[in-house]
């Protein structure tokens, strides 16, 4: 029999106490995902343990990149633990900004920004990192009109190469970020841009994420630290004052062990990049997956269960709403799966290879296919670990189905379980709502005004 892990018992008395409280109920409270606060803080810690401080590096900014969980309690749990914030369109930016995020330790990454984005945020004083030449040019527009507090950098595709997943892979030959360093004649131009720029001060790159090996990283930040030792042969030194090198760690989906770890990465930019650790360039990291995923995961019941062409499938109240990768893309997002009973405690019997299916009216909404599990039954749990990122915080909203609730854990001193309401569960019968439909309809246009012959 495998040994229960500590992260696995963990989770067993979280489900034990939701189920108590009513969290989970098998008529009321179908679906609902949990993130351990104390986990998060853990992983923070690690996050600044693993990089060096002065005189290596004479200031790091670590950034969680908010598309991974943008819902604002959790935001605000990692600006109280110390932490930037990524952001990737306007409407993350105005949830850091709700979450208490100060400007300046806000970095706004977005491929596409609008004019009036931009001017928002460089009106804030949010740092900027600019996509292409294009956008510089009307970053320089801007700033012609306004002064700005904003730090203002420029993306580096160094077209290095993907990882086995190529939706993740950002710093191949066609990729759509950044500046591509290779393509002919773009080195010369971006080293005219910074004489011509005085306001450009930074340089971004980010070669991927889930996927990409550490040594590609790591070579992506070395392309990162020549061309900005290029720019300061140029111009002279401290034209350019810091480095952005991206997030992307990737995650271990396999089973509780958290590997790769921050330390690992380190030691990769150490052998790749060692002038990152001179002392000359301040440094902001934007890790998102590799802090939250391991700190979440969901629970939902089982409602049915039935046998097609001899496979035994069970119906849940979880799929592509909340596991939108892994339904799609099930080979390249593959996740565990855990069987309780009803209370919540962890089924030991012989396992049996079934399906485990979604709520989703289309074939292909399962979490799960031919997974040897203790066999399920009606109203049994199933669990879905490492889900903290990009899954119940980022529903698909198909077949309207409802966003479940999301609570924060914790564990008390004296052994309690004490949950906090991240996020409300949509009441499927409110969904109307967000189409307009609680407000009175307008006339039509043309329609005379009431009351009048």
């Amino acid at each position: 029999m495998t040994a229960v892990t500590p992260a696995a018992a963990r989770r067993e008395r979280i489900l034990q106490e939701a189920v108590r409280q009513g969290l989970l109920d098998p008529e009321e409270a179908l679906l609902a995902a949990f993130v351990d606060l104390d986990g998060v803080a853990a992983t923070v810690g690690t996050l600044h343990d693993a990089f060096p401080g002065p005189p290596e590096l004479p200031g790091v900014l670590h950034t969680f990149a908010a598309k991974a969980n943008c819902l604002v309690p959790v935001l605000r749990e990692l600006a109280q633990l110390g932490m930037g914030c990524e952001v990737a369109t306007a409407g993350e930016l105005a949830r850091a900004l709700a979450a208490g995020f100060p400007a300046d330790r806000i970095v706004f990454d977005a491929p596409a920004k609008t004019r009036a984005e931009l001017e928002r945020a460089l009106a804030l004083g949010v740092t900027v990192n600019a996509d292409n030449f294009q956008e510089l040019e009307r970053i320089d527009r801007v700033l012609a009109r306004r002064a700005s507090t904003s730090t203002i950098g420029v993306r580096l595709n160094c077209q290095i190469g993907g990882g086995t997943i190529a939706a993740m892979s950002t710093a191949t030959s066609t990729s759509k970020f950044g500046v591509p360093l290779t393509d002919r004649g773009n080195r010369e131009r971006l080293l005219r841009a910074f004489g011509e720029y005085p306001w450009l001060t930074w340089v971004h790159t980010h070669t991927g994420s889930q996927g990409c090996p550490l040594d590609l990283m790591a070579r992506g930040v070395a392309q990162a630290v020549e061309f900005a030792d290029q720019v300061e042969a140029a111009f002279g030194p401290g034209r350019v004052t810091g480095i952005d090198i991206g997030g992307g760690l990737p995650v271990n989906f396999a089973d509780d062990e958290v590997t790769p770890t921050f330390s690992t990465y380190v030691e990769q930019l150490r052998a790749h990049a060692p002038k990152l650790f001179e002392g000359r360039y301040q440094v902001v990291t934007e890790f998102g997956r590799s802090v939250l995923a391991k700190n979440g995961f969901l629970a939902a019941y089982v409602e049915y269960t039935k046998s097609a062409g001899g496979r035994p499938i069970a119906l849940t109240h979880a799929g592509v709403q909340v596991a939108t990768r892994t339904v799609f893309n099930p080979d390249a997002w593959p996740l565990r799966i855990e069987a309780h009973d009803g209370n919540g405690t962890a089924k030991r019997g012989r396992p049996v290879r079934q399906d485990v299916a979604g709520p989703a009216c289309f074939a292909g909404d399962l979490l799960a296919r031919d997974r040897a599990l203790p066999p399920l039954e009606p109203g049994d749990l199933v669990v879905v670990p490492d889900t903290g990122a990009y899954y119940f915080s980022t529903p698909f909203h198909y077949n309207s189905l409802p966003e479940p609730a999301v609570h924060g854990v914790r564990v008390l001193a004296d052994g309690r379980i004490d949950f906090t309401l991240i996020r409300p569960a949509q009441d499927p019968w409110r969904l109307s709502d967000r189409d307009g439909m609680s407000r009175p309809p307008r006339e039509p246009v043309g329609a005379p005004a009431r009351g009048a012959r």
